[in-house]
């Protein structure tokens, strides 16, 4: 494994960091009430402030450059919460600062044969390390790898090594028993394209039918489209689709290979409304060796390469014996951890996590060994998290615990790492992109007359009963603040007016002609 090390904390940092432990400026008496917007959007939809915590500071950059902050709102700041996705803010922060916005994921490519007159005559073997974008796109790089090292058709199997990993992290264990939704794709140190399979729906251009396409490529699938159009909006398309995916002639394979000597036929029934222009149906319905070997295969002929035989892939670890052909890198982490906060990718999160672990305390990667990398870092940088829970770093959890003042605490250091403007540009932006793409809009209008535009960066968090928010704003005056606020009820779906007033609040710095106690 490469080696990466952590800095050592300067003594100006050491200072500052124990000051973030007693609670950042300790002469700064913070507010303990809530803003009066804010109060009375939670009694209207019937959340108990009790049920609610709200950090804020100001971030300020003196001319030694080091940022320091004051409290402005404190509210149960030191509770610790479930924080749904905004936990990807720790992972993501320490995997930025761990390895470095340059660092890339390995995938190993093996075999047991020789390559003669453009032939392979042997078996190619995968060894993945948790590449979190491993997608088609970067699939085709790695097959014209392939057929740069003189290989344009291969006679033998598909075997692929997750030794990376630790059986247990790999298990397809969900919160919510929806074991087909994207968002709970279990980690795979060889994960391609999500294990995903997304289907594009919509009414023919040039007929009364319907066009349903998918991606990533897959070897042996069909498509059976069995669906009726019918005149009616496109709300709740989902509840009358009808899907299924079975290899052609009988049971769904679940076993330790994957079957390719067959067809599988994606069968889509029932009603589709005339009214949607183009909507996307994703499903996990296919085990983790099936996915990858049809996806490989696919890539391969797309490049142009040929098969002595339709692959058959399956799980085996790479034999001593056995020569490295490629090594492929994947994108650089900087441009991972974009997708994993502005779109609040789970699997993401998790395999960085696992990196973390993989990186600095060896295979095969747990958890547990990630959230104990995490932990030293936070010690290593002056800060001490009691009631912090990590269960998978992303947030995807009912265990997973932090208070508002933690991740505060979280935000100020990330201002004074090298990773700063990385981090910063990697969470979502209000009104423009992301999870926060159509949120504050009507409140960001207000402020296009300035030359230099105010900007929310959140990241947010939702599971059933939590609604989460944590990020900057950089108000109309230009002012920086760090604010995090967690709400933990069977309301907290309702919650989401009271984090854009607490937002639209700080936008205008704060104006307190009134606050509620």
């Amino acid at each position: 494994m490469q080696e990466h090390y952590w800095r050592p904390p300067t003594l100006f940092m050491a200072i500052l960091w124990t000051g973030l432990g007693l609670g950042l400026c300790a002469n700064i008496s913070p507010a303990a009430t809530i803003p009066q917007a804010v109060a009375t959007s939670l009694e209207r939809n019937q959340i108990p402030k009790d049920a609610v915590s709200i950090s804020v500071v100001e971030i300020e950059t003196p001319r030694d450059g080091k940022a320091v902050a004051k409290n402005i709102l404190d509210w149960r700041s030191n509770d610790p919460m479930n924080p749904a996705s905004t936990m990807k803010l720790i992972t993501t922060l320490s995997g930025l600062d761990i390895l470095g916005p340059q660092y890339r994921w390995r995938t190993n490519i093996y075999t047991d044969g020789v390559i003669r007159q453009g032939v392979l005559k042997g078996n190619l073997y995968l060894q993945g390390t948790g590449d979190p974008k491993l997608v088609p796109e970067e699939l085709a790089k790695l097959m014209k790898a392939l057929q740069g090292l003189g290989i344009q058709k291969i006679d033998g199997n598909l075997f692929f090594d997750r030794s990376a990993y630790a059986p247990s992290v790999m298990e397809h264990n969900t919160i919510d028993g929806e074991s087909l939704r994207a968002y709970n794709v279990p980690p795979d140190p060889l994960l391609y394209a999500f294990r995903t399979l997304s289907f594009q729906l919509g009414k023919s251009r040039t007929a009364d039918f319907i066009d349903i396409s998918y991606s990533p490529a897959m070897s042996q699938l069909q498509i059976d489209n069995q669906m009726q159009l019918v005149n009616r909006p496109c709300d709740n398309w989902k509840s009358n689709i009808r899907f299924n995916l079975d290899p052609e002639g009988g049971g769904a394979n679940t076993g330790n290979a994957s079957k390719t000597d067959q067809f599988l036929i994606a069968q889509f029934s029932g009603a589709f409304p005339s009214a949607c222009k183009g909507v996307y149906y994703n499903v996990v319905a296919l085990d983790a060796n099936t996915f990858l070997t049809q996806g490989f295969a696919a890539a391969w002929e797309q490049a142009g390469g040929t098969w002595a035989q339709a692959p058959i892939g399956k799980s085996a670890s790479v034999p001593w014996s056995a020569r490295n052909l490629l090594q492929f890198e994947g994108i650089n982490l900087s441009d991972d951890v974009q997708d994993i906060n502005k779109y609040s990718n789970n699997v993401m999160a998790r395999q960085l996590l696992l990196t973390l672990a993989l990186e600095k305390m060896g295979k095969p990667a747990t958890t547990a060994n990630g959230e104990l990398v995490i932990q030293t870092w936070l010690k290593q940088m002056g800060l001490d998290f009691p009631g912090m829970v990590i269960e998978n770093g992303s947030g995807l959890s009912r265990n997973e615990a932090i208070s508002a003042g933690q991740l505060n605490q979280l935000l100020l250091l990330a201002r004074n790492l090298p990773v700063s403007e990385v981090f910063y540009n990697s969470l979502p932006l209000a009104g423009t992109d992301g999870t926060m793409r159509n949120r504050l809009m009507t409140q960001l209008r207000k402020f296009l007359h300035l030359k230099k535009k105010p900007e929310v960066r959140i990241k947010t968090g939702s599971l059933a009963d939590v609604r989460a928010i944590s990020g900057y704003v950089l108000s109309k005056s230009g002012k920086l603040y760090a604010v995090t606020s967690f709400i933990n009820h069977p309301n907290a779906w309702r919650g989401l007016e009271a984090h854009d007033q607490l937002l639209s609040w700080l936008l205008e710095d704060g104006p307190e002609p009134k606050q509620a106690r």
